[in-house]
């Protein structure tokens, strides 16, 4: 990764640190990642797009277990990868953590949390951005 990708990396930390998106003051559609223009109300929406911290609770809408991963991801399989739809309605592709593989379901209600995605040996630069975890049930104490 050039010096470029790095300085870009560090410009992006709030979206990296954040689930930032969009929202359409005309139609009150929300993207993720963010837009400049809304797709449906095209150049309605011109000047018209706000940005929205998104809540990072949804639930998982599909999911697959990955086996055989991509290079420099060799030491974490098997993993899984869910679309998960937040409460505002985005849905996003993300690895899920901190949960045995054969617990996770469809329906199943996840956060998101900030980890670790990979490091740069060349740069040493260290790579973090969103994944989701189980949320935990805690019953009413009385």
């Amino acid at each position: 990764m050039g010096g470029e990708a790095v300085s870009r990396f560090w410009r992006e930390i709030p979206q990296r640190y954040n689930l930032i998106g969009t929202k359409c003051k005309v139609c009150n559609r929300i993207y993720f990642p963010q837009r400049e223009v809304c797709p449906f109300c095209r150049r309605k929406s011109i000047g018209k797009m706000e940005e929205v911290k998104l809540s990072g609770r949804g639930k998982i809408v599909t999911y697959t277990i990955i086996h055989v991963p991509p290079k420099k991801f060799e030491g974490q399989a098997p993993y899984a990868v869910a679309v998960v739809e937040l409460e505002e309605g985005v849905r996003v592709t993300s690895q899920i953590v901190d949960c045995n593989l054969d617990k996770i379901k469809i329906g199943m209600e996840v956060e998101a949390t900030f980890r670790r995605i990979q490091d740069d040996g060349w740069t040493g630069a260290i790579y973090y951005g969103y994944k989701f975890r189980p949320v935990e049930k805690h019953e009413d104490k009385k």
